[in-house]
């Protein structure tokens, strides 16, 4: 859909389109039927957000394949999650785009000035979570978003965290990310009084059973305001901020 619904709604408030180019712009096909994907191009007008390309599973050519047909239909921006360096050296003889290695995150266009009501926070416990946590901080800087990152402050040494107790009053939302027994949420969620959004990582020894540990003990949180996404998925998490830091904005 070329228009953002917003704008074209505005301009018809405005004179600048009749009612007839707004109907036209709504009974516009909502997807482009490419065989191997059909492209939603109705996303944005629905959930405010545009379609975000999985890149795993997909192969080089499917994914610009995608790409120019949401380019060719207004997309201006577009994300590709999940995306290696070899798929990516490919697409780039293609399309140009910006490359997010450790989030494994590609990007079509310019990323918007933020204009979320706050900051939101992104903390992990150990160094072997950030690929993780850059993937949720790096998907809310492109939806646009104030992102503050704080690593390395996992329960093990407590008062790494506690060190930075002004940046976590401060945020608006707050992404906890954590592997091993996955106690990062629960200390945060004690500590603000923001939502607080957990990530259990597949980082852990053996009874880690790669993130279930985690996952299980995020999800039974004596703190109340913590939520729990799936294993790995900085993705949902940093989408999710984005939506809680865009309310009433």
């Amino acid at each position: 859909m070329s228009y953002d619904l917003k704008s074209m709604l505005s301009d018809f408030k405005d004179g600048k389109i009749s009612a007839d180019e707004v109907l036209l712009k709504f009974r516009e096909k909502p997807f482009d039927d490419l065989d191997f994907a059909k492209v939603d191009l109705h996303r944005k007008a629905r959930q405010g957000t545009a379609e975000v390309i999985y890149g795993a599973g997909k192969t080089a050519e499917q994914i610009i394949g995608i790409s120019r047909s949401m380019l060719k239909n207004g997309q201006q921006e577009i994300m590709i999650t999940r995306l290696d360096r070899d798929k990516k050296d490919l697409i780039e003889r293609e399309i140009d785009l910006s490359y997010y290695e450790t989030a494994k995150i590609g990007y079509i266009g310019k990323i918007p000035e933020p204009d979320g009501i706050g900051t939101v926070l992104v903390l992990c416990a150990g160094t072997s979570d950030i690929p993780v946590a850059e993937e949720a901080a790096v998907t809310a800087e492109i939806l646009g978003n104030k992102v503050n990152r704080i690593y390395d402050v996992g329960v093990s040494g407590l008062h790494r965290l506690l060190s930075r107790l002004d940046d976590i009053m401060s945020a608006s939302v707050i992404i906890a990310v954590a592997g091993m027994e996955g106690a990062l949420a629960s200390v945060v969620g004690g500590l603000s009084d923001k939502p607080v959004i957990a990530v259990p990582t597949s980082v852990g020894y053996g009874a880690s059973f790669e993130g279930i540990t985690a996952l299980l003990s995020m999800l039974n949180s004596c703190s109340a305001g913590v939520t729990v996404v799936n294993i790995d998925n900085g993705f949902g998490a940093g989408y999710t901020a984005n939506m809680i830091n865009h309310i009433g904005g």
